[in-house]
């Protein structure tokens, strides 16, 4: 294990992630939620995912991007709660730096990706409201999985580079992590090299992942709306609406926290530590968490399969007792 000390190094054995310094004495029962929405995020986009794959009907550009969202939120929530639960119930802050490198990547893959199904859900709504007529020729099966594919791909892409910015690093400092999950720009600062490559490279993710994808969201509302206020009756225009209303929850439910995430280096001088700490979580556990509830109230085609998944459950229950 190494320690703070004069001594360079290519790489740790291994990191300390030392989780929330200050509530040490509390971490057990910080835990408690954390272990809550994490298994409310598995069940529940677990069974998005399930109705969807298995209902025929469901097989449409909007649920392809749907069941997208729910992987990629899978992925972030089992990739980093796990560690974060066996960091405050068990004290074990050690990750190998393989492994760190590993977590890292997925984080920010998951990231990318859920911000770029945004963009596409985004762009199926304004298909649907502006060019009704047209949906089933724009959106065909073979278009949203070439949009699925380059979801992925740029996601690969934009993030794959960071495991060498950060293999390239020298550390001499120390090896302990102030975090509970293992993170591009926390990770870079423990090192004694200049890191300003990788600083330039984290707001350009940011910029690409962020910025650019909620101005394209931006205009695709503003096209929507625009068209929206057209429609002759009240009656339409809500009904329209309606349809966006999920979307628009998901949306406020991604970008804040993940704004709020990006930026708390830049508040630590106004905050302490461990309630940085804690608003960095908010983006692994408030999307995957209730996204698959936002669009299983709202969208009366999964809520009805919801029920008559539950009620065959309850029924075979009741004749096996």
């Amino acid at each position: 294990m190494m320690t703070a000390d004069n001594q360079t190094f290519s790489a740790p054995i291994n990191f300390i992630l030392t989780g929330f310094t200050g509530t040490k004495e509390s971490n057990i029962w910080m835990a408690i939620p954390f272990c809550v929405m994490y298994i409310a995020a598995l069940f529940g986009n677990a069974l998005l995912l399930f109705i969807i794959l298995t209902q025929q009907s469901l097989h449409e550009p909007m649920y392809l991007f749907l069941s997208m969202l729910a992987t990629a939120d899978l992925l972030l929530s089992t990739t980093t709660v796990p560690k974060i639960l066996d960091l405050f119930w068990f004290k074990a802050g050690e990750i190998s730096f393989v492994s760190c490198l590993t977590q890292m990547f997925f984080i920010h893959f998951s990231f990318i990706a859920e911000s770029a199904v945004l963009v596409a859900m985004a762009f199926d709504r304004y298909v649907a409201i502006c060019n009704p007529l047209r949906y089933t020729t724009v959106l065909t099966k073979a278009v949203s999985g070439k949009m699925g594919l380059a979801i992925v791909t740029r996601s690969f892409c934009v993030v794959f580079p960071v495991i060498f910015l950060v293999k390239r690093l020298k550390f001499c400092r120390t090896n302990l992590l102030p975090r509970t999950y293992c993170e591009y720009m926390g990770i870079a600062r423990l090192a004694c090299d200049n890191i300003t490559i990788n600083l330039l490279y984290g707001v350009a993710m940011g910029v690409l992942a962020f910025v650019l994808d909620a101005v394209l969201i931006a205009v695709s509302y503003v096209l929507i709306l625009r068209a929206v206020f057209r429609l002759p009756s009240n009656k339409a225009r809500l009904k329209a609406l309606r349809t966006c209303s999920s979307h628009i929850c998901v949306i406020l439910m991604f970008y804040p926290p993940s704004f709020l995430s990006y930026f708390t280096y830049s508040l630590g001088h106004i905050l302490p530590d461990y309630i940085l700490n804690l608003l960095s979580h908010f983006h692994l556990l408030i999307p995957p968490t209730f996204n698959p509830i936002v669009y299983g109230v709202t969208t009366k085609a999964i809520l009805n399969r919801v029920i008559k998944v539950f009620y065959r459950c309850y029924s075979r229950s009741f004749l096996l007792s």
